[in-house]
């Protein structure tokens, strides 16, 4: 084994793993390089540990200078150990939607967490770039890493990750899939393997169905550090300068859903514990390997370990209760539920439960928008056999779009039409909404769904995926489940 003079120098050498089981049935060879086994648990110790040390070099880092940085997390904690062994306090700006993990992570490193919301385009000011900036503005001697338009984080990729696959396949790797959230990753790794193969080596990313890279409209998903969200409010919605998207031959597309039940059948069927962003990766990985031959060799660049997600993606009450299980998965034993779920309840009493990427799937009105005006968008959804003009309405945080079912954090409150016709037409829909309505998830158990749906809550919001599709009656779930009318 080789002695390292200093922790930094151990980031990368991370090993490239066959697979097997998971990939039965494909002429393909598929590796994945597990960069969970770099020293601070992801592959954004490599753009940490190239960023700080050039800024040390060009004196943008001064000896005991604040290192400050907005991110959702892993590159936060590359550039916490980094500041712990070269001694340099960090600030570390998150937004609140990340996993507790790895806010733990880092502040067991010592670093000043400042958790924002998640919600915020980027021009406000408490969104997570303006916090990181305000930071530093108010701090002598900070330095910005900037990860996003750093040059030395796909710099990073070009002189470590890119050539030790192309060192460990021999020179025999086809295609490469990763993900892009700042870009760094696929933008140096993807460089190199095309400047030594002489453009042989096809490069594909992997990217949630919301995200901007791949042509979606920018709204939320579920899969943390990838793909490129755009809040409807933001003005100048620019792409980081790490990505550099030529390098992209195409990109697959790849749902929450699809995301998750990967990484739950890579865990069980390679022994092999990886985050969301590596299930998306690794499912574009097996899609991409199905149309390729036995002289392929297929390289998914997994970012990080499941451990940073414990209460999230790995956890099965929490999959349940956002909707990712709820129907049998093939070779995932041990996640049948004991009793009849929320979504076979629902499709019993002859409820279309749709499934959460399908677009227009529940009625919803916005926040900001008139009262007069949602009247009658929601009386033209009565009409249109879409909508029980007694059922309430999610009413969503302002949000121009209603053509996607929204994301469960978007949920403000709940109206009817009753409520709408007996206030001013002109008064805005959030201002006479009543509380938000209960959330139960289609893989729950009906009756651990019916134990936490309080008693005086007539309504609840079903969501698959995370994402309402549905609002139905606490009776209606009663009876379709089996229980008693009082339970």
């Amino acid at each position: 084994m080789t002695a390292y003079d200093s922790l930094l120098d151990a980031v990368g050498g991370t090993p490239l793993v066959r697979l097997h089981r998971i990939t039965a049935g494909l002429a393909a060879t598929v590796h994945v390089k597990l960069e969970y086994l770099n020293p601070g648990g992801s592959v954004k110790d490599r753009a940490a540990r190239w960023m700080v040390l050039e800024a040390i070099r060009t004196g943008a880092l001064a000896p005991g200078g604040t290192i400050v940085e907005g991110t959702s997390g892993n590159t936060g904690i590359g550039l916490a150990q980094a500041a712990a062994q070269l001694g340099h306090p960090i600030v570390v700006v998150v937004p609140d939607k990340i996993a507790v993990e790895k806010i733990s992570t880092l502040r067991a490193y010592g670093a000043r967490v400042v958790v924002t919301g998640s919600g915020f385009p980027r021009e406000h000011p408490e969104s997570v770039r303006s916090i990181a900036h305000r930071i530093v503005a108010e701090t002598p001697g900070a330095w910005l890493a900037d990860q996003f338009d750093n040059p030395d984080n796909p710099r990073a990729h070009r002189e470590s990750t890119g050539p030790e696959i192309w060192s460990d396949t021999g020179g025999r790797v086809t295609h490469l899939v990763a993900g892009a959230g700042t870009g760094g990753t696929i933008t140096g790794t993807g460089e190199h393997l095309k400047e030594v193969s002489d453009g042989r080596v096809r490069v594909i990313g992997a990217d949630p169905l919301g995200s901007t890279y791949s042509g979606g409209d920018g709204s939320p998903f579920f899969v943390e550090a990838t793909g490129h969200y755009r809040h409807p409010e933001t003005l100048d919605d620019t792409w980081p300068r790490s990505f550099h998207p030529d390098v992209v031959d195409r990109f697959e597309r790849v749902s929450d859903r699809e995301a998750v039940h990967t990484l739950l059948r890579l865990a069980r069927l390679e022994g092999i514990l990886v985050g969301g962003s590596a299930g998306l990766i690794l499912a574009a990985a097996l899609r991409t390997a199905r149309d390729l031959g036995p002289d392929d060799v297929v390289v998914a660049l997994l970012p990080d370990s499941g451990r940073a997600y414990l209460s999230k993606y790995l956890d099965e009450g929490w999959l349940r209760r956002f909707g990712f299980v709820d129907e049998p998965i093939p070779d995932l034993p041990g996640l049948d539920a004991d009793g009849p779920v929320v979504l076979d309840a629902l499709r019993a009493a002859g409820v279309v439960v749709p499934d959460a990427a399908a677009p227009d799937t529940t009625v919803t009105a916005d926040a900001g928008t008139p009262a007069g005006e949602a009247a009658r968008h929601l009386a033209d959804a009565v009409d249109g056999g879409r909508l029980d003009p007694d059922v309430p309405v999610p009413v969503l945080l302002d949000r121009p779009r209603r053509d996607l079912p929204p994301a469960v954090s978007e949920v403000l409150g709940a109206t009817d039409l009753a409520a709408l016709h007996a206030v001013d037409p002109s008064a805005r829909v959030g201002d006479v909404a009543g509380p938000p309505l209960p959330v139960v998830g289609t893989g729950e158990r009906v009756t651990d769904a019916l134990g936490r749906w309080p008693a005086d809550a007539g309504h609840a919001v079903v969501l698959r995926d995370g994402r309402a599709v549905a609002v139905v009656a606490r009776g209606l779930l009663t009876h379709a489940g089996g229980a008693a009318p009082g339970a």
